[in-house]
C-alpha cells in the first residue's frame, strides 16, 4: 500500500550567509517560485514552511500554500516537524526540499524515493560522485555500507586514502517516515553533530537508518550571492 507523501519547502527569511536569500529573484521570477513550480509538479501535497510575513506574502503572490512556523527553528528538519505537529497535513512520508535548490528534478526524486516502501528504513537522502576537492569542508561527504546504509557524514575527506578513491558528495535532499520525525523531535544534539555542524549525525547517533541512493544529477544550491549570479548566467546561456 502506497503511503501519502507530502513535500515541505522550509523558507527561512534570515539566512546567515545570504540574508533574505529567499526573497531573491532568478531571471525576473522569485527564486521560491522556481522551487515551487518544480516541487508541485511532482507532489500532490506541497507547502512552504515560512517564518515571516514577507515570505508568506511572496509565496501567496504566485499561488503557493504556506504554513507559518517559528523564527526559532534551528534547522529545516525541525521546521518540517513543526508543520507536521500543527496537524494541517497528514503524511506517511515527508520530503524536505530546500528553498535554495531550484534545479532538483523528477529523476532525483525518483532516486530518493525508490525504496520508500521498505519498512526497515527511516530516512532517505542522496549522494553524487564527487568531482571536486574532497578536502573542501563546504562539501559534505558520505560513506555507506554495500547496501547504501549511511555509516558517516563529514566535512573531511572520508575515508582517508593514500590512493585514488571514489568519494561521494552528500546531496541535501531528504525524505523521512512519519515515525522518524517523531523520533528526531525527541533527540538531543550529539557531540558529532556539534563538531561537524551536520544534523544528520544526530539521526545516526539516535539509531535511525539513513538510506543513501546514488544520483547522476548534481545540484546547484544557492548559499551566497555569487551562486545566484552563477546560476543566472547558466540559465541565460541555456546550459541547464
Amino acid at each position: 500500500m502506497h503511503q501519502k507523501i507530502a513535500c515541505v519547502i522550509p523558507a527561512r527569511l534570515n539566512s546567515t550567509r545570504f540574508p533574505q536569500k529567499v526573497l531573491s529573484e532568478l531571471k525576473g521570477k522569485p527564486l521560491l517560485q522556481w522551487v515551487y513550480e518544480s516541487a508541485s509538479s511532482l507532489f500532490e501535497t506541497c507547502v512552504f514552511a515560512v517564518d515571516s510575513e514577507e515570505v508568506a506574502e511572496l509565496v501567496s503572490g504566485f499561488g503557493a500554500p504556506y504554513v507559518m512556523t517559528s523564527k526559532d527553528c534551528p534547522s529545516g528538519t525541525m521546521r518540517l516537524i513543526e508543520v507536521r505537529n500543527q496537524g494541517k497535513i497528514k503524511a506517511g512520508i515527508w520530503v524536505n526540499w530546500q528553498a535554495d535548490e531550484p534545479l532538483i528534478n523528477q529523476e532525483m526524486i525518483e532516486d530518493l524515493l525508490q525504496s520508500s516502501e521498505d519498512p526497515c528504513q527511516d530516512v532517505w537522502t542522496l549522494k553524487h560522485r564527487l568531482e571536486g576537492d574532497p578536502n573542501d569542508p563546504h562539501t559534505v561527504k558520505v560513506v555507506t555500507d554495500e547496501r547504501g546504509k549511511a555509516l558517516y557524514f563529514s566535512r573531511s575527506a572520508i575515508p582517508y586514502s593514500k590512493e585514488k578513491f571514489d568519494y561521494y558528495k552528500h546531496i541535501g535532499l531528504y525524505a523521512y517516515t512519519d515515525r522518524a520525525l517523531a523520533i528526531i523531535e525527541q533527540l538531543p544534539p550529539c557531540p558529532l553533530e556539534q563538531a561537524e555542524s551536520l544534523e544528520q549525525l544526530r539521526f545516526l547517533s539516535g539509531g535511525l537508518h539513513i538510506q543513501v541512493h546514488e544520483t547522476k544529477h548534481e545540484t546547484q544550491g544557492i548559499d551566497l550571492p555569487e551562486h545566484l549570479a552563477k546560476l543566472e548566467g547558466m540559465l541565460a546561456h541555456e546550459l541547464i
